[in-house]
């Protein structure tokens, strides 16, 4: 019996399992060129287990802590455990040295269907090589930086083959087969325009050896800052029946990937150092969920949480959300932001310092010097990239064991680079929640007659819009222009001069489904998280950026309802880095393209000093991409040597 031939769209190698005679084999049977990428493990034979691993790493299988799901694999001592993608059940390598000692099978089933996992492949596959347009900037892993110049079909041996074609210096052209593309091929984020090579010479080489050599001095520094942050041990946490009330009590069915990473965080607070993951999926995708169970499982283990959101309204809808939820089964919560009347705020400080408060909920007003905790062990950051280094490191000050679980839906470029180098454990949540649909986008000129459209059909339909206008000098009179389009609706203006107060006020008159139409500033990016809206005009889309922008999107269809997004622009069309924004946001339709869109949005923005001034003069050589897979490489190679992984 055979298990686990790769599907063709994949372009990689294939996984091959006899069961009969007990060996595995990796190879490509459709594809001559990659007929060299084979390894063939059999019961009793010789097989270096280092060579294994890599040889996975390099047909595309990830490595997690236990296998779930097809085209994964793990690694623990002399066991291998690998999930072939065409079979039903993982495989696991008994290593006796560098000799097989056994192959089984185990009985566990993928927590993904089949083609739900396909679907999320195909798009991470495709993703960095997508929408590419000619004259775009690429790295061949071997030859070096290009242009593109499209794709062609050419006849070679009798066989007809699409090819993506390259200039390079001096005229001189590469063919690059198609299915060859996403392994040797990727694009060059840079901060400046790259210079073009030559084929055939010795510059790539050389060059690519000296930013190896980088590489591996930068992960050595890393690994050494990383052995000094987790230094620090503090007690494993153990789960508790309240924790399993706590996650009865969700009143959605968990997604795969929810299940998964509240998995992968549990075993890190299970372990006796400090957490420090991020957790990135898009707006609306149950990253909140999973922050919350870690705040659980805190109180339950005597410590206590700081949650720090961006804004107020984000915070006080996360109190709102959750706190009936948590005052069920015995935990406390708090919310503190300037919101508070003083004789509150020093009401919940005094209750904080005694232990009176297991989660406190807040803005950076809990970054402040008169908050003392008694016991604090865990720090949730929502919306990580809204915050700067300096807030972020104050609380890990306080405290060198605390456990730090960061949430982003669209990562900033450093943390994209340290994930990506496999220097931060990173949880992914890729599938949307059941009922979910896409979000159809409009982009266009602004129309009077297309935004009344816009809004009275939403209105019809029992639900509420959102406008964007992100001027607050002239909001008041962009309302009075909207009224006139549809004088019988009811409008509310929120924009950051208003009092929190006020904003908590307007936030809560919308819930309760007094304003049909919320007219704000970008204000609204972050913390609402309201089913009953579903349409989002955008007046001036042009002079957003991108991540803002899919942020402010993901703020509509938090329901089964579709729902309709509208970015207009006034006067001319956008030209430049604003049109490359705008067709950036239009590619990214897909729900869960928060992390390709972030790391595109870092491709039109440029790189810049993002890894320190010495790495990201050296990563401008090879381009972004090339330079954390070198980097992650290097922290690989660092890890396997015993004497050199840091304590």
């Amino acid at each position: 019996m055979i298990f686990g031939l790769l599907p063709e769209f994949l372009g990689k190698p294939s996984l091959w399992y006899e069961e009969q005679s007990r060996i595995l084999t990796t190879t490509s049977p459709g594809n001559p060129l990659l007929r060299e990428k084979i390894a063939i493990l059999e019961l009793g034979k010789r097989a270096p287990l280092p060579e294994l691993l890599r040889t996975l790493d390099e047909l595309g299988y990830e490595k997690v802590l236990t296998v779930g799901r097809f085209g994964e694999f793990a690694h623990r001592g002399g066991i291998v455990d690998i999930f072939p993608i065409n079979a039903e059940h993982p495989l696991r390598i008994e290593f006796s040295g560098n000799r097989i000692e056994d192959i089984l099978e185990l009985p566990q089933s993928s927590d993904l269907a089949r083609t739900e996992w396909e679907k999320i492949t195909r798009r991470s596959l495709a993703a960095p090589l997508e929408n590419l347009r000619e004259g775009d900037f690429l790295v061949h892993l071997d030859h070096g930086i290009g242009r593109f110049r499209g794709q062609e079909e050419l006849v070679i041996d009798a066989e007809q083959r699409r090819y993506l074609v390259l200039d390079y210096a001096q005229g001189d052209r590469l063919f690059v087969p198609e299915e060859l593309a996403p392994r040797k091929l990727s694009r060059y984020i840079g901060f400046r325009q790259p210079p073009i090579h030559r084929l055939g010479g010795t510059a790539w080489l050389i060059t690519k050896r000296r930013v190896r050599e980088n590489a591996q001095r930068f992960a050595h520094e890393l690994l050494e800052l990383y052995a000094k942050r987790t230094f620090a041990h503090r007690p494993p946490y153990h789960d508790d029946s309240l924790l399993e009330a706590f996650s009865s009590s969700f009143p959605y069915e968990e997604t795969p990937d929810q299940l998964r990473a509240w998995r992968e965080v549990l075993h890190d607070l299970n372990q006796e150092r400090p957490m420090d993951r991020l957790l990135a999926g898009d707006v609306g995708f149950g990253k909140t969920e999973v922050a919350l169970r870690a705040a659980v499982l805190a109180a339950t283990n005597g410590r206590q949480t700081a949650l720090l959101t961006p804004t107020t309204v984000l915070a006080d809808q996360h109190f709102r959300t959750s706190r009936r939820r948590l005052q069920d089964i015995g935990i406390r919560a708090a919310l503190l932001t300037r919101l508070q009347s003083k004789r509150e705020q020093r009401a919940t400080l005094k209750a904080v310092t005694s232990g009176g408060v297991d989660i406190l909920i807040g803005t950076h007003r809990i970054l402040s010097s008169d908050v003392h905790f008694k016991r604090l062990g865990l720090l949730v950051i929502d919306e990580e990239q809204r915050f700067g280094v300096k807030q972020k490191e104050a609380f890990k000050k306080l405290r060198g064991e605390l456990d730090v679980l960061a949430l982003s839906a669209t990562p900033i470029p450093r943390t994209i680079a340290q994930s990506l180098a496999h220097i931060r454990p990173m949880s992914r949540l890729q599938i949307a929640p059941a009922g979910r649909t896409e979000i159809a986008t409009v982009f266009g000129r602004w129309d009077n007659a297309l935004v009344r459209a816009a809004l009275l059909q939403e209105h019809q339909r029992g639900g509420q819009s959102y406008v964007l206008h992100n001027r607050v000098a002239t909001i008041a009179a962009f309302v009075r222009e909207l009224r006139v389009l549809a004088s019988h609706l009811r409008f509310g203006v929120v924009h950051g001069r208003l009092s929190e107060r006020e904003l908590i006020e307007t936030m809560q008159r919308l819930r309760e489904g007094k304003i049909d139409v919320l007219v704000a500033t970008t204000i609204i990016e972050n913390g609402l998280d309201l089913a009953n809206v579903n349409t989002l005009v955008v007046e001036d889309a042009g002079k957003l950026g991108l991540a803002q922008s899919y942020q402010l999107r993901g703020r509509i269809g938090r329901s089964a309802n579709q729902a309709y997004a509208y970015f207009l622009w006034r006067g001319r069309t956008p030209k430049g880095k604003a049109a490359l924004r705008l067709q950036a946001l239009k590619e990214a339709a897909t729900l869960g393209s928060g992390w390709g869109l972030a790391v595109r949005d870092l491709e039109i923005r440029g790189a810049g000093n993002l890894l320190g001034r010495e790495q990201s003069g050296v990563m401008n050589r090879v381009g972004f991409n090339l330079y954390t897979q070198l980097l992650a490489e290097a922290v690989e190679t660092i890890r396997r040597q015993p004497s050199q992984t840091p304590a």
